[in-house]
């Protein structure tokens, strides 16, 4: 359940599926996970002054383990489960966490969810799902099994909704202006006909509290959390902005029309000056929205 980080806005526009080589993905999303860690790293410290002394936190549809390292280090005393579909992500998981020196207190369960949190040993006192929940059909089924997977008094957090990454200017000096916002027009009607293609599907409104409620938890809070990281950006962060044009280019291509393609092209040339290689106004801006909610005592 690679949570590649589309949330609605799908900006990388990947789903779920048997098509897709997660091993030959997990550099990217790695890097992604990584370049958003500001804005996760307030968000658990947000999480934490709700569940202070967790013995048991599970990163549903984990990719390869970012934010499973984070919570090792906001929960030193946690014991902490990546359970996601891919095994060649759950590899790179447990590689970090060797690296990272908390290999000694993690652990991975490899299965589709919600399914595969039954094979979780004791409930689990944090449940976090970073834009997994959408990759499930039945989303409130879903909710309610991961409600379940919780001990009594235990937190489910989910990452959902908030606002698509901006990275350049509205107008860029050539092209037609607004390139970004019909590329989220694109990437929502593939997100659409994602979810509507998925085993199981249920349309439901994606009112996030009500879904918690309807699951028999308690909505205790919702938060966004901003990614700002102004021009110019460090080198790193400008390659992953490429690697992520790049992919929307692959794969929406067809979808925009003659001049947006040709300004993407444009964009991604690195022999023109005014491509993203060499651009001073490359940015990314970004809202992360987590909902969290209790399991009744």
């Amino acid at each position: 359940m690679a949570h590649e980080h589309h949330s609605h806005h799908p900006h990388q526009g990947h789903h779920h599926g048997g098509d897709v080589d997660w091993g030959a993905m997990a550099a990217m999303l790695e890097t992604e996970a990584e370049v958003s860690t500001p804005a996760y790293s307030r968000a658990l410290a947000w999480l934490s002054k709700e569940v202070t002394e967790p013995g048991l936190v599970v990163d549903a549809g984990s990719g390869p383990g970012v934010l499973s390292g984070l919570f090792a280090e906001t929960f030193p005393g946690a014991r902490v489960i990546a359970a996601d579909s891919s095994e060649p992500l759950l590899e790179h998981a447990r590689a970090r966490a060797a690296r990272l020196g908390y290999g000694d207190r993690f652990g991975t369960l490899a299965g589709e969810l919600p399914g595969a949190l039954r094979e979780l040993e004791y409930p689990a006192d944090l449940l976090w799902a970073s834009r997994s929940v959408h990759h499930l059909g039945d989303q409130r089924a879903a909710l309610t099994a991961f409600g379940e997977r919780l001990a009594p008094g235990g937190t489910l957090a989910i990452l959902e909704g908030g606002l698509a990454p901006r990275f350049l200017p509205r107008d860029i000096g050539f092209g037609r202006p607004g390139l970004q916002a019909r590329i989220d027009a694109v990437q929502e009607d593939r997100f659409a006909r994602m979810r509507a293609e998925l085993p199981g599907a249920v349309a439901e409104t994606e009112d996030w509290p009500a879904l918690l409620a309807a699951a028999g938890l308690k909505h205790t809070g919702t938060r966004s959390f901003l990614l700002d990281l102004p021009a110019p950006v460090p080198d790193r962060v400008r390659a992953h902005v490429v690697a992520v044009l790049t992919r929307t280019r692959d794969i929406h291509a067809d979808a925009l029309d003659a001049g947006d393609r040709a300004t993407l092209d444009r964009l991604l040339d690195p022999a023109d000056d005014r491509s993203l290689h060499h651009r001073s106004d490359v940015f990314v801006l970004a809202a992360h929205t987590v909902h969290r909610a209790v399991r009744p005592v």
